[in-house]
């Protein structure tokens, strides 16, 4: 498969190395238009760099946002549109009712899809399997180290930096507001939503806490299947710890299933 990246930060660049030890070629970056080739190593062989979609090569199939909300919400329609499929693990942006609109009205126009990387998250495909029957209750819980809340809506909650050894909440809520509140840290809490109960029905708790060192997500479910509780403890890309290996990982096994001969 020939592919596009939108950025080229630290989960861009796992996926380019990963997709061609697997034979899948990056063939175009999208990039925002105040950077340029010059930002990119040359030893990246990249043929085209673009700041538009159709400026993209004719050759490209599919095309991965590696560039959260906004490289999801300015570029995504206009892929979709263009009749190449997109994926994304900027599930949060997804929370703009008027952008998962737009999305789907323009993968409808298209007549292909956008594909929902699970991220840093797993047990997605038993709670999909779950909701076909009654789902009564959906709770994500995300616990990070103080440091992990930089930039967000919890630094104006919470003495991040002065933190005792008492794990403390900085919100409860739904999905939806949870992934509109905090656009950079709530994609879990996004997958977990759309996988299940939905955005208004998932339940959300948000926790800064000072004796861990790694983000650990928690999902419990009950419903007309039973109840199930799933725990990860996730590290991050080794050359950037804002970035979740995991989530990285997940851009390339979507891009398997899709290309798979035998798939789950």
């Amino acid at each position: 498969m020939k592919i596009a990246l939108i950025g080229y930060g630290a989960i861009a660049h796992y996926v380019k190395v990963n997709l061609a030890a697997r034979g899948h070629m990056v063939e175009a970056l999208i990039l925002r238009a105040d950077r340029t080739s010059s930002d990119v190593d040359p030893d990246e062989r990249i043929p085209a760099v673009v700041h538009k979609v159709a400026d993209l090569p004719a050759t490209i199939e599919h095309v991965i946002d590696c560039a959260g909300h906004a490289g999801l919400r300015d570029y995504g329609p206009d892929i979709l549109r263009s009749g190449k499929d997109l994926t994304t693990v900027s599930i949060g942006a997804l929370a703009d009712q008027d952008l998962f609109t737009r999305l789907r009205q323009a993968a409808t126009a298209g007549k292909n899809k956008l594909h929902l990387a699970s991220g840093a998250i797993g047990a997605l495909d038993c709670l999909r399997a779950a909701g076909v029957g009654q789902l009564d209750t959906v709770r994500y819980t995300g616990r990070k180290p103080p440091g992990g809340w930089l930039g967000s809506p919890a630094e104006a909650k919470l003495p991040l930096d002065l933190m005792d050894g008492k794990a403390r909440t900085h919100f409860k809520g739904t999905a939806r507001q949870a992934a509109i509140e905090y656009p950079k840290n709530a994609n879990v809490a996004a997958a977990v939503a759309l996988s299940g109960a939905g955005f208004d029905r998932t339940e959300v708790e948000l926790i800064a806490d000072p004796n861990i060192t790694t983000n650990i997500h928690e999902i419990h479910a009950s419903g007309q299947f039973g109840e199930f509780e799933f725990r990860l403890s996730g590290r991050a890309l080794a050359d950037n710890a804002r970035s979740s290996a995991l989530a990285a990982m997940s851009v390339i096994s979507s891009i398997e299933q899709q290309t798979g001969t035998i798939v789950f």
